[in-house]
């Protein structure tokens, strides 16, 4: 299949196929006819040749800490979905949380010859930052706030801090933490940090919050903190959990213990994911605009491409957030 037979089932000229092909200017019409010819026959362009006849790169470098998370699916399904509108290819590398390897695609995505790179940020690292100087294409960082940096994140402080104020509203004063680390600011530090506002906030020690940090965000994890937990602080009556898996592994511990969730201790998450709306009772938590996130991450990196300006404001957007209820907090469903 070639352009020009594209041209021929379309009813078209091979030009006028060549420029629906590079973004160039079509009449609707002629533009919807290709579409439709090309969606039928399943037909893609050779990105190499495109490559050497336009000098544009229609390739996207995106590089993501955990293939597995359900957050990472929906920034990632953001991203695609900006990205396939103006017909760049994706191409994914996954960290596992190792720092070498994510250097490692930054040199390798630029060999390659991407256009730019999304990096799923997780921790801000001295190499990090070089690797950033060093870096010869644009690159837009989500979910951290990384300094000089074009930026997509949420407002993870923020949203942990009314989380937890709708649990202190609920009665709750003995209020535990299983956090994740310190060196990631989003998931670590800021969303340790909106426990304690809140707790200052209602005239609480936020500084002595006690907490365990888990070495992974999984619900085996959840659970073997929320029972060390209740083996320090067997009276503690609220748990703040840094991601929805960690809060479904401390649900099932406490039901081990025989707590009533909702009802003697309050359990709240952050992430939404969707196993939290199958418990009983249902798991509260924060909803991020993940897919958002992606969408906007892709649309500041196309901008930059399409208009390169060293001296263009560096641009760091914050998304917002909403509290789902589901009864985990204060035996109330409100979802």
């Amino acid at each position: 299949m070639t352009i020009s037979d594209i041209a021929r089932m379309a009813g078209v000229s091979s030009a006028a196929v060549s420029r629906y092909l590079n973004g160039g200017p079509l009449s609707e019409q002629k533009r919807v006819a290709i579409h439709e010819v090309i969606e039928k026959t399943g037909y893609r362009p050779d990105m190499a040749a495109q490559t050497l006849r336009t000098g544009k790169v229609n390739q996207v470098g995106v590089i993501t800490p955990s293939i597995s998370s359900y957050s990472v699916g929906q920034i990632t399904a953001g991203i695609v979905s900006e990205l396939d509108k103006h017909r760049y290819l994706m191409l994914l590398g996954n960290t596992d949380m190792d720092e070498r390897r994510e250097l490692g695609y930054l040199n390798v995505m630029q060999r390659n010859h991407v256009a730019g790179i999304i990096l799923m940020g997780s921790f801000y690292t001295p190499q990090l930052a070089q690797a950033f100087r060093s870096c010869r294409v644009p690159i837009v960082v989500t979910g951290q706030r990384f300094p000089e940096m074009p930026c997509v994140y949420n407002d993870d402080r923020s949203a942990v801090r009314e989380l937890t104020r709708r649990m202190l509203d609920a009665g709750r004063r003995k209020i535990v933490y299983i956090s994740g680390t310190e060196q990631d600011q989003a998931v670590g530090m800021f969303r340790r940090s909106g426990v304690q506002d809140a707790m200052n906030t209602a005239g609480l020690d936020g500084a002595s919050l006690p907490s365990v940090s888990c070495s992974a965000f999984t619900i085996e994890e959840g659970e073997r903190c929320m029972k060390q937990l209740l083996e320090l602080y067997p009276d503690l009556d609220g748990v703040v959990c840094v991601t929805d898996l960690v809060a479904l592994g401390a649900m099932r511990a406490l039901k081990a213990a025989g707590r009533i969730v909702g009802k003697q201790v309050s359990l709240a998450g952050v992430g939404d994911n969707w196993a939290g709306s199958l418990t009983e009772p249902g798991l509260s938590t924060v909803h991020f605009y993940q897919k958002q996130v992606g969408v906007e991450a892709a649309r500041m990196l196309l901008h930059m491409l399409d208009h390169p300006d060293p001296d263009e404001p560096v641009r760091q957007l914050t998304l917002g957030y909403n509290i789902v209820d589901r009864g985990s907090i204060d035996g109330i469903s409100r979802a």
